[in-house]
């Protein structure tokens, strides 16, 4: 098989299970608390390494931002054989009980973006893998964490969520908004890949927070502290997969 041609990989380069955060920063941060870390490649918005974490070889691939270059990625991951993935990221929260650095794990994720619609109709669900759900459900309950368990939106317009979309998204309680799981839920399922999804609070769109609007910095530290610990749930997830 040719080498995939943005991911820059081929068949045999990575593990079968790969974790995808969308930021390429972040690739690093969770290799940190891996061992065996080795870079397979670099392009674009893509960073790739494998690595191990207790015993469970892994890859880590950053996806960029959005559902399109997430479905790349996904694309070229499920071509060179991997057969499990798993969000790690971050979100804006839609209910106003929800604090910046609370945990989100999707168990849907609505369609208000329009790559998934080039794959398929609007009505099919974008949902997880049961397995990996509970995965990461489970792993956070033992590492004593609370967190926030139903259905989030995908949407493509990070600039354009207005308050009349963020009333109706509420409304229909839907937990918090993120840019990438509707692409990865569906196309994993079209695909007969495995696929999960947990995020950080950054932001509460209700509540009038967003993402650096208390910090100079993108995160406000509570959510830094966080996205340390959404990743100690999905390696412990991801260990027992």
């Amino acid at each position: 098989m040719a080498k995939q041609p943005h991911l820059l990989v081929e068949s045999g380069d990575l593990h079968d299970l790969a974790i995808i955060p969308g930021d390429p920063g972040r690739v690093d941060r969770i290799a940190e608390q891996c061992s065996n870390a080795e870079v397979v490649a670099e392009n674009r918005e893509y960073k790739l390494v494998n690595a191990s974490y207790e015993g469970r070889e892994l890859t880590i691939c950053s996806t960029g931002i959005g559902c399109p270059s997430a479905a790349i990625a996904i694309e070229e991951l499920h071509a060179v054989g991997v057969e499990t993935v798993i969000r790690c990221g971050t979100t804006g929260a839609l209910q106003a009980d929800m604090e910046i650095g609370d945990m989100v794990v999707a168990t849907g994720a609505a369609k208000e973006e329009g790559t998934t619609k080039r794959y398929e109709s609007a009505v099919y669900p974008a949902v997880p893998d049961y397995e990996v759900l509970g995965g990461l459900v489970d792993a956070a309950e033992a590492n004593d964490e609370d967190v926030h368990v139903g259905p989030v939106v995908s949407d493509d317009a990070f600039y354009a969520e207005d308050e009349a979309a963020v009333d109706d998204w509420e409304a229909a309680n839907l937990l918090a908004v993120e840019m990438e799981a509707a692409a990865v839920f569906s196309l994993a399922r079209r695909k007969g890949m495995r696929a999960g999804a947990i995020c950080t609070v950054d932001g509460n769109l209700v509540e009038g927070t967003q993402k650096g609007a208390d910090s100079e910095e993108e995160l406000p530290e509570k959510a830094k502290n966080n996205v340390e610990r959404a990743i100690e749930i999905t390696l412990s997830a991801a260990a027992e997969l």
